[in-house]
Protein backbone atom coordinates (compact mmCIF):
# COMPACT_ATOMS: atom_id res chain seq x y z
CA UNK A 1 0.00 0.00 0.00
CA UNK A 2 1.41 4.03 -0.76
CA UNK A 3 -0.09 7.18 0.04
CA UNK A 4 -2.63 8.28 -2.24
CA UNK A 5 -0.38 10.75 -4.29
CA UNK A 6 2.45 7.86 -4.72
CA UNK A 7 -0.68 5.66 -6.25
CA UNK A 8 -1.99 8.41 -8.32
CA UNK A 9 1.47 9.03 -9.78
CA UNK A 10 2.14 5.95 -11.02
CA UNK A 11 -1.18 5.60 -12.50
CA UNK A 12 -1.00 9.34 -13.96
CA UNK A 13 2.29 7.92 -16.07
CA UNK A 14 -0.14 5.14 -17.89
CA UNK A 15 -2.94 8.19 -18.96
CA UNK A 16 -2.78 9.29 -22.50
CA UNK A 17 -4.02 13.00 -20.89
CA UNK A 18 -0.73 13.00 -18.54
CA UNK A 19 1.70 15.61 -20.80
CA UNK A 20 4.83 15.07 -19.13
CA UNK A 21 5.72 11.72 -21.17
CA UNK A 22 8.38 9.99 -19.82
CA UNK A 23 9.08 11.70 -17.03
CA UNK A 24 7.75 10.36 -13.38
CA UNK A 25 5.46 13.23 -11.92
CA UNK A 26 6.08 15.10 -8.23
CA UNK A 27 2.73 15.32 -7.37
CA UNK A 28 1.35 18.82 -4.71
CA UNK A 29 -2.34 18.65 -3.21
CA UNK A 30 -3.56 22.12 -3.89
CA UNK A 31 -6.87 21.06 -3.38
CA UNK A 32 -9.23 18.04 -2.09
CA UNK A 33 -13.11 18.00 -2.08
CA UNK A 34 -15.35 15.83 -0.96
CA UNK A 35 -18.75 15.26 -2.18
CA UNK A 36 -21.55 13.53 -0.95
CA UNK A 37 -22.91 11.18 -3.11
CA UNK A 38 -25.62 8.21 -2.85
CA UNK A 39 -23.92 5.36 -2.82
CA UNK A 40 -23.56 4.07 0.75
CA UNK A 41 -20.34 2.17 -0.25
CA UNK A 42 -18.50 5.21 -2.31
CA UNK A 43 -16.79 7.79 -1.06
CA UNK A 44 -15.86 10.48 -3.87
CA UNK A 45 -12.73 12.94 -3.26
CA UNK A 46 -11.83 15.55 -6.06
CA UNK A 47 -8.08 16.20 -6.07
CA UNK A 48 -6.37 19.10 -7.74
CA UNK A 49 -2.60 18.56 -7.84
CA UNK A 50 0.29 19.88 -9.06
CA UNK A 51 3.04 18.35 -11.00
CA UNK A 52 6.28 20.29 -9.89
CA UNK A 53 8.48 17.77 -12.03
CA UNK A 54 6.88 20.00 -15.59
CA UNK A 55 7.97 23.23 -16.96
CA UNK A 56 5.81 25.27 -15.83
CA UNK A 57 4.45 22.95 -13.51
CA UNK A 58 0.79 21.78 -14.68
CA UNK A 59 -2.14 21.46 -12.65
CA UNK A 60 -4.23 18.14 -12.90
CA UNK A 61 -8.06 17.25 -11.94
CA UNK A 62 -7.86 14.05 -10.27
CA UNK A 63 -11.34 12.80 -9.44
CA UNK A 64 -11.51 9.74 -7.27
CA UNK A 65 -13.61 7.15 -5.65
CA UNK A 66 -12.88 5.34 -2.21
CA UNK A 67 -14.49 1.80 -1.88
CA UNK A 68 -13.17 -0.47 0.91
CA UNK A 69 -13.54 -3.46 -1.65
CA UNK A 70 -13.74 -4.31 -5.20
CA UNK A 71 -17.10 -4.52 -6.60
CA UNK A 72 -17.60 -7.09 -9.31
CA UNK A 73 -18.81 -6.93 -12.89
CA UNK A 74 -18.41 -2.85 -12.86
CA UNK A 75 -15.88 -2.07 -15.43
CA UNK A 76 -13.82 0.22 -12.54
CA UNK A 77 -10.46 1.34 -13.09
CA UNK A 78 -8.79 0.64 -9.96
CA UNK A 79 -5.85 2.72 -9.30
CA UNK A 80 -4.44 1.23 -6.03
CA UNK A 81 -4.82 0.90 -2.48
CA UNK A 82 -4.19 3.89 0.31
CA UNK A 83 -2.17 3.84 3.51
CA UNK A 84 -5.63 3.45 5.06
CA UNK A 85 -6.30 0.54 2.97
CA UNK A 86 -8.70 2.08 0.44
CA UNK A 87 -9.36 1.04 -3.29
CA UNK A 88 -8.65 3.81 -5.28
CA UNK A 89 -10.82 3.89 -8.72
CA UNK A 90 -10.65 6.65 -11.33
CA UNK A 91 -13.68 8.36 -10.67
CA UNK A 92 -15.33 9.05 -14.52
CA UNK A 93 -15.93 5.38 -14.61
CA UNK A 94 -17.29 4.87 -11.14
CA UNK A 95 -21.47 5.11 -11.85
CA UNK A 96 -21.54 6.70 -8.00
CA UNK A 97 -19.10 10.07 -9.19
CA UNK A 98 -21.50 10.26 -12.64
CA UNK A 99 -24.53 10.60 -10.90
CA UNK A 100 -23.02 13.20 -8.64
CA UNK A 101 -21.12 15.16 -10.97
CA UNK A 102 -24.41 15.24 -13.47
CA UNK A 103 -26.13 16.83 -10.57
CA UNK A 104 -23.57 19.17 -9.71
CA UNK A 105 -23.91 20.08 -13.47
CA UNK A 106 -27.45 20.49 -12.97
CA UNK A 107 -28.33 17.82 -15.25
CA UNK A 108 -31.69 15.77 -13.96
CA UNK A 109 -31.93 12.29 -15.44
CA UNK A 110 -33.49 9.10 -14.56
CA UNK A 111 -30.98 6.97 -16.28
CA UNK A 112 -27.09 7.72 -15.29
CA UNK A 113 -25.07 5.16 -16.80
CA UNK A 114 -22.58 5.98 -18.29
CA UNK A 115 -19.91 4.80 -20.41
CA UNK A 116 -15.89 6.67 -20.20
CA UNK A 117 -14.86 7.64 -24.51
CA UNK A 118 -11.48 6.10 -25.47
CA UNK A 119 -9.37 7.73 -27.61
CA UNK A 120 -9.11 11.13 -25.92
CA UNK A 121 -5.75 12.41 -25.16
CA UNK A 122 -6.39 15.73 -22.97
CA UNK A 123 -9.53 15.11 -21.30
CA UNK A 124 -12.37 12.27 -20.38
CA UNK A 125 -15.60 12.50 -21.61
CA UNK A 126 -18.65 9.86 -20.20
CA UNK A 127 -21.40 9.43 -22.34
CA UNK A 128 -24.51 9.05 -20.99
CA UNK A 129 -26.92 7.71 -23.72
CA UNK A 130 -29.49 4.78 -22.29
CA UNK A 131 -32.93 5.24 -20.99
CA UNK A 132 -35.22 7.53 -22.99
CA UNK A 133 -34.05 10.69 -22.40
CA UNK A 134 -31.91 12.45 -24.94
CA UNK A 135 -28.32 11.67 -24.53
CA UNK A 136 -25.43 13.25 -23.32
CA UNK A 137 -21.30 13.84 -22.40
CA UNK A 138 -20.09 15.22 -19.87
CA UNK A 139 -16.36 16.43 -20.18
CA UNK A 140 -13.87 15.91 -17.41
CA UNK A 141 -10.82 18.50 -17.93
CA UNK A 142 -7.88 16.87 -17.03
CA UNK A 143 -5.22 19.88 -17.56
CA UNK A 144 -7.02 22.67 -16.14
CA UNK A 145 -5.99 26.61 -15.68
CA UNK A 146 -7.05 28.88 -13.53
CA UNK A 147 -9.61 31.24 -15.84
CA UNK A 148 -12.53 30.28 -17.96
CA UNK A 149 -12.19 27.83 -20.33
CA UNK A 150 -12.90 28.48 -24.38
CA UNK A 151 -14.74 24.98 -24.62
CA UNK A 152 -17.22 26.08 -22.35
CA UNK A 153 -17.64 30.22 -23.08
CA UNK A 154 -17.34 29.80 -27.05
CA UNK A 155 -20.04 26.59 -26.92
CA UNK A 156 -21.98 28.35 -24.71
CA UNK A 157 -21.79 31.32 -26.54
CA UNK A 158 -22.94 29.69 -29.54
CA UNK A 159 -25.99 27.71 -27.48
CA UNK A 160 -27.26 30.89 -26.31
CA UNK A 161 -27.45 32.07 -29.65
CA UNK A 162 -29.47 29.62 -31.19
CA UNK A 163 -26.31 27.79 -33.15
CA UNK A 164 -27.52 24.33 -34.26
CA UNK A 165 -23.46 23.27 -36.15
CA UNK A 166 -22.11 22.73 -32.32
CA UNK A 167 -23.53 20.25 -29.49
CA UNK A 168 -26.26 21.82 -27.26
CA UNK A 169 -24.44 23.21 -23.48
CA UNK A 170 -26.16 21.61 -20.77
CA UNK A 171 -23.99 22.95 -17.58
CA UNK A 172 -20.74 23.64 -16.25
CA UNK A 173 -18.77 22.96 -13.08
CA UNK A 174 -16.11 25.19 -11.63
CA UNK A 175 -13.21 24.66 -8.68
CA UNK A 176 -11.68 26.77 -6.65
CA UNK A 177 -8.28 26.96 -5.11
CA UNK A 178 -5.37 28.47 -4.18
CA UNK A 179 -1.58 27.31 -5.37
CA UNK A 180 1.37 28.73 -3.97
CA UNK A 181 3.21 26.68 -7.12
CA UNK A 182 1.06 27.83 -10.15
CA UNK A 183 1.10 30.71 -11.84
CA UNK A 184 -0.73 32.72 -9.58
CA UNK A 185 1.35 32.38 -7.10
CA UNK A 186 1.87 36.22 -6.92
CA UNK A 187 -1.28 36.38 -4.85
CA UNK A 188 -3.23 34.89 -2.10
CA UNK A 189 -6.12 35.26 -3.91
CA UNK A 190 -8.40 31.93 -4.57
CA UNK A 191 -8.77 31.34 -8.08
CA UNK A 192 -11.63 29.92 -10.02
CA UNK A 193 -11.47 27.52 -13.33
CA UNK A 194 -13.67 25.08 -15.09
CA UNK A 195 -13.03 21.13 -14.40
CA UNK A 196 -16.08 19.93 -16.32
CA UNK A 197 -19.04 20.38 -18.07
CA UNK A 198 -21.97 18.54 -20.16
CA UNK A 199 -23.36 18.73 -23.05
CA UNK A 200 -25.60 17.11 -26.09
CA UNK A 201 -24.56 13.88 -27.25
CA UNK A 202 -25.41 13.38 -31.13
CA UNK A 203 -25.63 9.70 -31.78
CA UNK A 204 -24.68 8.59 -35.39
CA UNK A 205 -22.37 10.99 -36.15
CA UNK A 206 -18.73 9.93 -37.81
CA UNK A 207 -15.44 11.73 -37.15
CA UNK A 208 -13.92 13.60 -39.77
CA UNK A 209 -10.67 12.15 -40.10
CA UNK A 210 -11.63 8.61 -40.47
CA UNK A 211 -14.40 9.59 -42.94
CA UNK A 212 -11.74 11.71 -44.90
CA UNK A 213 -8.88 9.08 -44.61
CA UNK A 214 -11.61 6.34 -46.13
CA UNK A 215 -12.75 8.61 -49.18
CA UNK A 216 -9.10 9.48 -49.88
CA UNK A 217 -7.85 5.63 -49.99
CA UNK A 218 -10.81 4.68 -51.71
CA UNK A 219 -10.17 7.03 -54.47
CA UNK A 220 -13.76 8.58 -53.40
CA UNK A 221 -14.28 12.24 -53.80
CA UNK A 222 -14.55 14.37 -50.93
CA UNK A 223 -15.41 17.88 -52.44
CA UNK A 224 -19.17 18.30 -51.75
CA UNK A 225 -18.20 17.42 -47.59
CA UNK A 226 -15.68 19.79 -48.12
CA UNK A 227 -17.21 22.08 -49.16
CA UNK A 228 -20.24 21.83 -46.64
CA UNK A 229 -17.65 21.97 -43.87
CA UNK A 230 -16.87 25.03 -45.08
CA UNK A 231 -19.97 26.79 -44.97
CA UNK A 232 -20.50 25.55 -41.52
CA UNK A 233 -17.44 26.71 -40.11
CA UNK A 234 -17.71 30.40 -41.75
CA UNK A 235 -21.25 30.31 -40.03
CA UNK A 236 -19.46 29.18 -36.77
CA UNK A 237 -16.97 32.19 -37.26
CA UNK A 238 -19.87 34.54 -37.90
CA UNK A 239 -21.88 33.59 -34.90
CA UNK A 240 -18.63 33.75 -32.61
CA UNK A 241 -18.29 37.32 -34.10
CA UNK A 242 -21.24 38.19 -32.90
CA UNK A 243 -21.83 36.80 -29.75
CA UNK A 244 -18.20 37.68 -28.56
CA UNK A 245 -16.00 40.49 -29.00
CA UNK A 246 -14.50 41.31 -32.08
CA UNK A 247 -12.03 43.95 -33.22
CA UNK A 248 -9.46 45.23 -35.77
CA UNK A 249 -6.71 44.00 -35.85
CA UNK A 250 -3.91 46.83 -34.78
CA UNK A 251 -0.36 47.26 -35.80
CA UNK A 252 0.62 45.61 -32.34
CA UNK A 253 -1.38 42.76 -33.06
CA UNK A 254 0.38 42.07 -36.47
CA UNK A 255 4.03 42.66 -35.04
CA UNK A 256 2.90 40.21 -32.50
CA UNK A 257 1.38 37.32 -34.46
CA UNK A 258 4.92 38.06 -36.84
CA UNK A 259 7.29 37.61 -33.98
CA UNK A 260 5.41 34.51 -32.78
CA UNK A 261 6.02 33.01 -36.45
CA UNK A 262 9.50 33.81 -36.28
CA UNK A 263 10.29 32.73 -32.56
CA UNK A 264 8.66 29.41 -33.48
CA UNK A 265 11.03 29.18 -36.53
CA UNK A 266 13.74 29.74 -34.76
CA UNK A 267 12.84 26.42 -32.29
CA UNK A 268 11.59 24.04 -34.94
CA UNK A 269 15.21 24.66 -36.81
CA UNK A 270 16.55 23.10 -33.67
CA UNK A 271 15.07 20.00 -34.39
CA UNK A 272 14.71 19.86 -38.06
CA UNK A 273 17.69 20.94 -39.42
CA UNK A 274 15.82 20.64 -43.35
CA UNK A 275 13.88 23.92 -42.33
CA UNK A 276 17.56 26.16 -41.93
CA UNK A 277 17.94 26.37 -46.06
CA UNK A 278 14.36 27.23 -46.12
CA UNK A 279 14.69 29.90 -43.43
CA UNK A 280 14.57 33.15 -45.55
CA UNK A 281 12.07 31.76 -47.99
CA UNK A 282 9.87 30.77 -44.57
CA UNK A 283 10.76 34.17 -43.47
CA UNK A 284 9.82 36.35 -46.59
CA UNK A 285 6.40 34.69 -46.54
CA UNK A 286 5.66 35.90 -43.24
CA UNK A 287 7.48 39.61 -43.60
CA UNK A 288 5.00 40.08 -46.51
CA UNK A 289 1.88 38.79 -44.39
CA UNK A 290 3.07 41.64 -42.07
CA UNK A 291 2.32 43.94 -44.84
CA UNK A 292 -1.09 42.39 -46.30
CA UNK A 293 -5.01 43.28 -45.06
CA UNK A 294 -6.03 41.61 -42.22
CA UNK A 295 -9.17 40.78 -41.42
CA UNK A 296 -10.91 41.70 -38.32
CA UNK A 297 -9.97 39.47 -34.54
CA UNK A 298 -12.12 37.24 -33.37
CA UNK A 299 -12.74 34.00 -31.03
CA UNK A 300 -11.80 31.43 -33.35
CA UNK A 301 -11.92 27.21 -32.87
CA UNK A 302 -8.08 27.16 -32.25
CA UNK A 303 -7.41 23.83 -32.79
CA UNK A 304 -9.43 23.32 -36.27
CA UNK A 305 -8.87 19.92 -37.99
CA UNK A 306 -10.91 17.03 -39.54
CA UNK A 307 -10.82 15.33 -35.58
CA UNK A 308 -12.80 18.40 -34.60
CA UNK A 309 -15.63 17.83 -36.69
CA UNK A 310 -18.65 15.16 -36.88
CA UNK A 311 -20.91 14.64 -39.67
CA UNK A 312 -24.04 13.68 -38.88
CA UNK A 313 -26.04 11.05 -40.99
CA UNK A 314 -27.57 13.56 -43.17
CA UNK A 315 -24.85 14.54 -44.24
CA UNK A 316 -24.51 18.08 -41.73
CA UNK A 317 -20.97 18.95 -39.98
CA UNK A 318 -20.86 19.49 -36.39
CA UNK A 319 -17.68 21.44 -35.08
CA UNK A 320 -16.53 20.11 -31.33
CA UNK A 321 -13.62 20.49 -28.89
CA UNK A 322 -13.34 24.69 -28.58
CA UNK A 323 -10.55 24.33 -26.40
CA UNK A 324 -7.92 25.63 -28.39
CA UNK A 325 -4.04 23.74 -28.32
CA UNK A 326 -4.73 22.09 -24.61
CA UNK A 327 -0.86 22.92 -23.89
CA UNK A 328 -0.97 26.67 -24.65
CA UNK A 329 -1.58 28.90 -21.52
CA UNK A 330 -5.18 29.78 -21.40
CA UNK A 331 -4.96 33.64 -21.72
CA UNK A 332 -3.43 32.83 -25.03
CA UNK A 333 -6.47 30.82 -26.11
CA UNK A 334 -9.01 32.89 -24.66
CA UNK A 335 -7.94 35.94 -26.84
CA UNK A 336 -9.53 37.37 -30.49
CA UNK A 337 -7.03 35.63 -33.04
CA UNK A 338 -7.56 35.56 -36.62
CA UNK A 339 -10.26 33.30 -38.62
CA UNK A 340 -7.64 32.42 -40.93
CA UNK A 341 -6.34 30.73 -38.21
CA UNK A 342 -8.89 27.83 -38.22
CA UNK A 343 -8.99 27.85 -42.24
CA UNK A 344 -5.14 27.38 -42.56
CA UNK A 345 -5.76 24.21 -40.00
CA UNK A 346 -8.42 22.40 -41.56
CA UNK A 347 -6.24 22.81 -45.32
CA UNK A 348 -3.21 21.25 -43.40
CA UNK A 349 -5.50 18.30 -41.76
CA UNK A 350 -6.43 17.46 -45.95
CA UNK A 351 -3.03 16.93 -46.72
CA UNK A 352 -2.58 15.12 -43.61
CA UNK A 353 -4.96 12.54 -44.42
CA UNK A 354 -3.30 12.27 -47.47
CA UNK A 355 0.43 12.45 -46.28
CA UNK A 356 -0.29 9.73 -43.73
CA UNK A 357 -1.67 7.44 -46.37
CA UNK A 358 1.23 8.09 -48.19
CA UNK A 359 3.66 7.15 -45.49
CA UNK A 360 1.88 4.24 -44.27
CA UNK A 361 2.18 2.63 -48.49
CA UNK A 362 5.48 3.43 -48.37
CA UNK A 363 6.40 1.97 -44.71
CA UNK A 364 4.72 -0.99 -45.54
CA UNK A 365 6.38 -1.63 -48.97
CA UNK A 366 10.08 -0.05 -47.37
CA UNK A 367 10.05 2.36 -49.76
CA UNK A 368 12.26 5.78 -48.77
CA UNK A 369 11.81 7.89 -51.43
CA UNK A 370 9.56 8.56 -54.89
CA UNK A 371 12.64 7.15 -57.00
CA UNK A 372 11.82 4.03 -55.71
CA UNK A 373 8.10 3.70 -56.28
CA UNK A 374 6.71 2.14 -59.84
CA UNK A 375 4.74 3.47 -61.60
CA UNK A 376 1.67 2.03 -60.29
CA UNK A 377 2.35 3.52 -56.83
CA UNK A 378 3.36 6.94 -58.19
CA UNK A 379 -0.42 7.14 -60.32
CA UNK A 380 -2.19 6.77 -57.01
CA UNK A 381 0.21 9.18 -55.22
CA UNK A 382 -0.98 11.60 -58.17
CA UNK A 383 -4.52 10.95 -57.61
CA UNK A 384 -4.05 11.31 -53.80
CA UNK A 385 -2.42 14.72 -54.24
CA UNK A 386 -5.23 16.28 -56.28
CA UNK A 387 -7.94 14.53 -53.91
CA UNK A 388 -6.35 17.03 -51.61
CA UNK A 389 -6.33 19.95 -54.10
CA UNK A 390 -9.66 19.13 -54.73
CA UNK A 391 -10.96 19.09 -50.92
CA UNK A 392 -8.68 22.13 -50.01
CA UNK A 393 -10.74 24.09 -52.98
CA UNK A 394 -14.22 23.15 -52.40
CA UNK A 395 -13.23 23.96 -47.98
CA UNK A 396 -12.44 27.37 -49.35
CA UNK A 397 -15.55 27.89 -51.60
CA UNK A 398 -17.81 26.90 -48.80
CA UNK A 399 -15.85 29.09 -46.50
CA UNK A 400 -16.02 31.88 -49.09
CA UNK A 401 -19.35 31.68 -50.17
CA UNK A 402 -20.95 31.87 -46.52
CA UNK A 403 -18.38 34.67 -45.13
CA UNK A 404 -18.21 36.72 -47.81
CA UNK A 405 -14.51 36.79 -47.43
CA UNK A 406 -12.36 36.95 -50.16
CA UNK A 407 -10.00 34.93 -49.06
CA UNK A 408 -7.88 35.75 -52.78
CA UNK A 409 -7.51 38.95 -51.13
CA UNK A 410 -5.70 37.28 -48.09
CA UNK A 411 -3.98 35.25 -49.33
CA UNK A 412 -0.09 35.71 -48.17
CA UNK A 413 -1.84 35.91 -44.87
CA UNK A 414 -3.18 32.66 -45.23
CA UNK A 415 -0.46 31.09 -46.65
CA UNK A 416 1.70 32.76 -43.36
CA UNK A 417 -0.68 30.77 -41.43
CA UNK A 418 -0.46 27.79 -43.09
CA UNK A 419 3.48 28.06 -43.18
CA UNK A 420 3.37 28.79 -39.40
CA UNK A 421 1.31 25.37 -39.02
CA UNK A 422 3.34 23.16 -41.19
CA UNK A 423 6.70 24.52 -39.03
CA UNK A 424 4.78 23.25 -36.11
CA UNK A 425 3.90 20.05 -37.55
CA UNK A 426 7.40 19.32 -38.57
CA UNK A 427 9.14 20.33 -35.11
CA UNK A 428 6.36 17.97 -33.90
CA UNK A 429 7.08 15.06 -36.16
CA UNK A 430 11.01 15.56 -35.31
CA UNK A 431 10.00 14.82 -31.74
CA UNK A 432 7.55 12.19 -31.89
CA UNK A 433 6.80 10.66 -35.24
CA UNK A 434 10.09 10.73 -37.69
CA UNK A 435 8.81 8.71 -40.63
CA UNK A 436 5.55 11.28 -40.52
CA UNK A 437 8.58 14.72 -40.86
CA UNK A 438 7.90 14.19 -45.23
CA UNK A 439 4.40 15.89 -44.83
CA UNK A 440 4.83 19.37 -43.36
CA UNK A 441 8.56 19.39 -45.10
CA UNK A 442 6.70 18.57 -48.16
CA UNK A 443 4.13 21.41 -47.46
CA UNK A 444 6.82 24.63 -46.52
CA UNK A 445 8.57 23.46 -49.24
CA UNK A 446 4.82 24.41 -51.49
CA UNK A 447 4.26 27.21 -49.22
CA UNK A 448 7.58 28.92 -50.20
CA UNK A 449 8.02 28.29 -53.85
CA UNK A 450 4.49 28.18 -55.71
CA UNK A 451 3.10 31.15 -56.54
CA UNK A 452 0.45 32.17 -54.08
CA UNK A 453 -2.06 32.85 -57.82
CA UNK A 454 -1.99 28.92 -58.07
CA UNK A 455 -2.35 27.67 -54.51
CA UNK A 456 -5.98 26.70 -53.32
Amino acid sequence: MHSTLECVAEWMTRQRWYAGKGRVPQLVEVSREDWACADPDARIRVLLLRDIASTPPSLYHVPLVLRTTVPRGRGLQLIGRDEHDDYLFDAPHDPAYVSTLLHRLGVRRDDEAGRVHTGEQSNTSIIIDGGSEAPLVAKVFRLVHAGENPDVVLQSALTAAGNRSVPRMLGALSATWSDPHGSDAHTDEPVTGHIAFAQEFVPGVRDGWPLALEAAEEGESFTADAERLGRVTADVHAALARCLPSREATLGDVVGFVAGWHQRLAIAMADVPQLRELRPAIEAVYDAASEAPWPPLQRIHGDFHLGQVLRRPSGEWLLVDFEGEPLRPLAERSRVDSPLRDVAGMLRSFDYAVGSLRSATRAAAGVIDTASLDLDALAQEAERAEWARAARAAFLDGYIAVSGLDLRAHRALLDAFELDKAVYEAMYEARNRPTWLPIPLAAVAYLVSTPRAAKR
